[in-house]
């Protein structure tokens, strides 16, 4: 499919509801309100054609960044196409989830996580803690720096209730990600956990919730032992 007729495809799904309800969360224009679901239908025409991806990412429209996310071959992005994708992160859906998911399968999930966390603006932080969560989820064991992760769970415990809004919410998350995904340090995420406690966030005019992490955990592990993640992008 040509880019065109991908932007023209994207603007037929979208949906009013869904355009008010991503607004609700944080989203702001253009944007078309495409469901995930109907986005899927378009990706299996686009495939992986890297140069698309990288041309929907850059036209600011939320639907299109979204999308160029799940087509887009995160191992043949530069450092500097995930930088600028990350600075055009305008709200947490971005940060979070395209930029998490591509930056953490990418081969500089680990020195970008480092140097985003450490930002002042908001979205790059959460795409810093949020690539690292994601890269836990997906990294070999072998991969994996586990006194640079009981690091930052001190971190967090000492920093998660003064942090950011959103970064509140990654940081929570990667609490979660830890103690599902690193055996070794199942026992201490869990201690983090339950002295952090519930952690509060803004969510908006959005039903939303936070999830507690001793529970959340707890409901992950009792599935049986996570495998971990062939691709992060869903």
């Amino acid at each position: 499919m040509t880019f065109e007729e991908v932007m023209a495809e994207l603007e037929a799904y979208g949906d009013e509801q869904t355009k008010k309800t991503f607004l609700n969360h944080g989203a702001a224009e253009p944007l078309f309100g495409v469901r995930v679901g109907d986005m899927k239908k378009i990706l299996k025409h686009i495939k992986k054609d890297q140069d698309l991806a990288l041309r929907l990412y850059d036209t600011g429209n939320y639907d299109a960044m979204y999308l160029a996310g799940l087509a887009v071959n995160p191992k043949l992005l530069s450092e500097d196409d995930l930088r600028r994708w990350a600075d055009k992160a305008s709200w947490y859906a971005v940060a979070e989830y395209t930029i998490g998911w591509v930056a953490g399968e990418s081969p500089y999930a680990l020195k970008l996580a480092r140097e985003w966390m450490t930002a002042d603006r908001e979205m790059l932080a959460v795409a810093g803690w949020s690539t690292y969560a994601n890269y836990i989820m997906y990294a070999g064991a072998e991969e994996l720096d586990l006194d640079e992760i009981r690091s930052l769970l001190v971190q967090v415990q000492q920093t998660i209730h003064q942090a950011p809004n959103r970064v509140r919410y990654v940081m929570n998350q990667f609490i979660i990600c830890v103690g599902s995904y690193v055996p070794e340090l199942r026992d201490v995420a869990k201690s983090v956990a339950e002295t952090v406690g519930k952690v509060h966030v803004d969510v908006g005019n959005t039903a939303c919730k936070v999830p507690i992490a001793t529970d959340y955990i707890e409901k992950v592990l009792a599935r049986g032992e996570p495998k971990k993640k062939k691709t992060l992008r869903c």
